[in-house]
């Protein structure tokens, strides 16, 4: 996945609201990289999409990374969701929805990303429930240029179904975590973002 930089106020919504989901995906995937870091550290601490409510968690991830150099944020990654044998998180749908990895919430997210077009790529290690891939999914409901696939009614179809349903309960295991620093930052925002996520869609209903 590519490291992207954080978004600014300046970006329209729509723009802003991809970016938000790529800027994740990145940073759930793998241990940021230096460049990821420097550009989130010098981030602008207003609301990087529209509403007020998502400042006070945006500006803790910022601090976070702040008050952290890269070698603690690549550990603290490590700790909380690497290691030999089970993790102490799990980023993977199927544990959050049916308490096993590899289980029929896959099969049917595997059924609904073929029905969009959409297919996981050989070179990614990781089953397509990682929320990092289902992040990116959203970014690319939001920002495709294929309009068929690329509208509201789809991200709020895919967003209810694979990602409300799971994503708040990963966001609580995470901040429960001793060793959660950054990422406790990070699940705050990730949690909040998808609640005005939520509430956006539910105007849609």
């Amino acid at each position: 996945m590519m490291e992207r930089i954080p978004v600014s106020s300046t970006l329209d919504e729509e723009t802003a609201r991809a970016e938000v989901y790529g800027l994740l995906a990145a940073l759930y995937y793998a241990p940021p990289g230096a460049e990821l870091l420097s550009q989130l550290r010098v981030a602008a601490t207003e609301a990087p999409a529209a509403g007020a409510f998502l400042e006070e968690p945006w500006r803790q991830v910022v601090a976070a990374a702040r008050e952290r150099d890269d070698a603690a944020i690549a550990d603290e990654f490590d700790a909380l969701f690497g290691g030999v044998g089970k993790p102490e998180v799990h980023l993977f749908g199927s544990h959050y929805l049916s308490g096993f990895l590899n289980e029929k919430p896959l099969a049917q997210l595997r059924g609904d990303l073929a029905a969009l077009g959409l297919a996981r790529e050989e070179s990614m290690p990781e089953t397509e429930d990682h929320v990092a891939y289902v992040f990116e999914v959203m970014r690319y409901l939001i920002a495709g240029d294929d309009v068929e696939v690329a509208n509201l009614m789809r991200q709020r179809e895919f967003f209810t179904k694979h990602v409300q349903t799971w994503v708040p309960q990963l966001c609580e295991t995470i901040a429960a975590q001793p060793r959660a620093g950054f990422y406790a930052a990070l699940a705050g925002f990730t949690q909040a973002f998808i609640g005005v996520e939520a509430q956006g869609f539910d105007l849609l209903a």
